[in-house]
């Protein structure tokens, strides 16, 4: 069966208008500029949220269906956490830094959660958790409330913020190839975008 030539002409791409490609993640002053401005509105479901998203490095689909037994032991938040990737079946580890702790205390502890609740409920009656739509909606909002363009941002810009400012200050790819569970370097050299520029500037500082 032909295709109808006219039809294909005239269907837009499905990206117009769209910027595409690798979401930018936030810089050190625009996380805190964000973080600020939660902690100023007390807004302890999206401090939490935002906190635990740069800490862990998780897509948004895993983030979204933690539960709280994922990252507590009865009533203290660890200060590791350990999840599988529905991506790629294999474990992964974050550390919860004591600011994050602290934020999801005081948020679990509003809500009175249970170890067996989702962490981040939705507060829609027919999704028992937060979904990707909506997480991507609140990232939007984040970055734009500090007047970023939020079409340079999105979940992703969460999960890759700390092992950017990570490989900014050490130049380990191997760690954040950990710490993002990437089955192979390249792929994290990739997802990074390291490029020969970054390659340049560690082999002049390199004296052998």
């Amino acid at each position: 069966m032909k295709r109808n030539t006219a039809q294909l002409v005239s269907r837009p791409a499905w990206n117009r208008g769209k910027l595409v490609g690798q979401k930018a993640p936030l810089k050190l002053k625009e996380i805190w500029s964000i973080r600020v401005r939660l902690q100023l509105a007390d807004d302890i479901r999206q401090l939490a949220l935002f906190n635990l998203a740069i800490d862990s490095k998780l897509r948004a689909c895993d983030l979204v269906g933690l539960h709280v037994r994922d990252i507590a032991h009865g009533t203290q938040i660890s200060p590791r956490a350990c999840v599988v990737q529905r991506k790629t079946l294999r474990p992964v580890q974050f550390e919860i830094t004591l600011q994050t702790r602290e934020a999801l205390t005081a948020w679990i502890d509003n809500r009175c959660l249970q170890p067996d609740d989702y962490l981040f409920p939705s507060r829609q009656h027919d999704r028992p958790h937060l979904s990707t739509r909506q997480y991507a909606r609140i990232v939007k909002g984040w970055v734009r409330c500090i007047g970023l363009d939020e079409l340079n941002y999105g979940t992703h810009s969460m999960r890759r913020t700390k092992v950017s400012l990570i490989y900014q200050r050490t130049k380990n790819l191997r760690a954040v190839q950990l710490l993002l569970g990437h089955t192979k370097i390249e792929s994290t050299v990739r997802y990074l975008g390291v490029d020969v520029d970054d390659a340049l500037v560690m082999a002049e500082q390199t004296e052998v």
